[in-house]
């Protein structure tokens, strides 16, 4: 089932690019090695965003405050803004899969580490390394895909790997708390060590070789891309939305807690809709995209906002919540295909380069976001988080308009 509906959202995201002709491409599709790349992508997003539902108990056994334990996803994005900006080039001549391979068990030893933490600055440690595992692969994705399939089914790939990152964002948070409840924080992240271990083995099996790819010189720089306008504002769009975002929902299990006041049971099920509605906006995003791309990019911060100011005024209402959350997770999702298209639209000769850089620019704000999400949950409380968001959303949609206006195609 779940591999049937990865397809699916594979196949509106290959509409939505456009359908070239297969063109005598003799290159051999190893479709295998993409879906082991997706089960690769469920695991590395499940692992980089657990903490989401978990931060309570987790500062409990910790001993440290909500805001420091949600500082766990600001180093995992700190970390994968080095390594996305790095890895092309530390990386040298290795074999693509080898260093997959070596990703994969870095993001086992994670999860390990994590889970058997005595103190915060282990706990912090392996943050650390989930955050070098994430700026690695998806720094390497397109190129991935590149080599994995015929040219005309790599965006059928991209959108199988983004399926991955979806099917994750439905099941984390609601996994993550019922496996708190059920066996405790640690065990939860116990959990995703053999799913890491499983897609390893499946890597390791269905992978081909993959040579580096010859690169001409500078092109390693992925900063060179920042002397072009219309990337600079799309950048701080896209840097702006996540980091709205994510000041927000890092902190929704202890708003849910102390503001709305809901169960364990409620929490899970309030979380599980989130993801739901978000899987079925990566789903259907492709139609409102192909009726103008930036256009959908400007609305989606905008609704956005509108739902933290409205989670601020009636938050403490459980029938009130349950509903904004949905709507929260249905449109939040949309917006990375949406970039994505873009860049491969714009940059279709540097898509390695503008991969790397809009990770780096994605991994940083969200740290910038738990961050200073966190130091004004603890210094104020909700209202002051929340207000945050939606205020840094609105500029993003602002700036959405700006790399329209610079696009010489902003009608796309």
């Amino acid at each position: 089932m779940a591999a049937q509906t990865l397809e699916g959202l594979a196949d509106s995201t290959h509409t939505l690019h456009g359908e070239n002709g297969e063109n005598g491409e003799a290159r051999p599709a190893h479709w295998g090695g993409v879906f082991a790349m997706a089960l690769c992508v469920f695991a590395l997003i499940a692992s980089e965003f657990m903490p989401v539902s978990l931060l309570t108990p987790m500062a409990t056994d910790l001993h440290v405050s909500e805001g420091m334990a949600g500082q766990g996803i600001a180093i995992s994005g700190a970390f994968a803004v080095i390594t996305s900006l790095s890895i092309s080039a530390l990386a040298g001549r290795m074999n693509r899969k080898t260093l997959l391979l070596v990703l994969t068990a870095l993001m086992c030893l994670s999860g390990a580490i994590v889970a058997l933490a005595p103190n915060y600055a282990t706990y912090m440690a392996g943050r650390a390394l989930i955050g070098v595992v994430v700026g690695g692969f998806w720094s390497m994705s397109a190129a991935t895909a590149m080599q994995l399939v015929p040219p005309s089914q790599v965006p059928r790939a991209l959108a199988i790997f983004n399926g991955g990152n979806a099917l994750a964002m439905v099941v984390a948070a609601p996994m993550g708390s019922y496996l708190g409840a059920s066996v405790g924080w640690r065990g939860a992240f116990f959990c995703l060590v053999p799913v890491a271990l499983i897609a390893f083995v499946w890597q390791w099996a269905s992978l081909p070789s993959m040579q580096a790819q010859p690169r001409a010189p500078g092109s390693g720089n992925v900063l060179r891309l920042l002397q072009n306008r219309r990337v600079v504002l799309a950048m701080l769009a896209i840097g702006l939305f996540f980091m709205g975002q994510f000041a927000l929902f890092t902190y929704l299990r202890p708003f849910l807690e102390t503001v709305t006041q809901v169960d364990a049971a409620t929490f899970s099920l309030m979380l599980l809709t989130l993801g739901v509605a978000g899987f079925i906006g990566t789903a259907v995003i492709g139609w409102f995209l192909q009726r103008g791309v930036f256009r959908t990019l400007a609305v989606i911060p905008v609704l956005m906002a509108l739902i933290a100011a409205a989670l601020i005024a009636v938050g403490a209402s459980v029938t009130a919540t349950a509903l904004l959350l949905p709507v929260w997770g249905l449109v939040a999702t949309g917006a990375p295909v949406g970039w994505w298209t873009w860049v491969a639209r714009t940059l279709p000769n540097d898509a390695e380069a503008g991969g790397g850089l809009m990770v780096a620019v994605v991994q940083l704000s969200i740290a910038l976001g738990s961050t200073i999400g966190g130091v004004l949950w603890d210094a104020s409380g909700y209202r002051s988080t929340f207000a945050f968001s939606a205020g840094v959303l609105l500029v993003a949609a602002f700036l959405v308009w700006l790399t329209a206006c610079a696009d010489p195609a902003p009608s796309a």
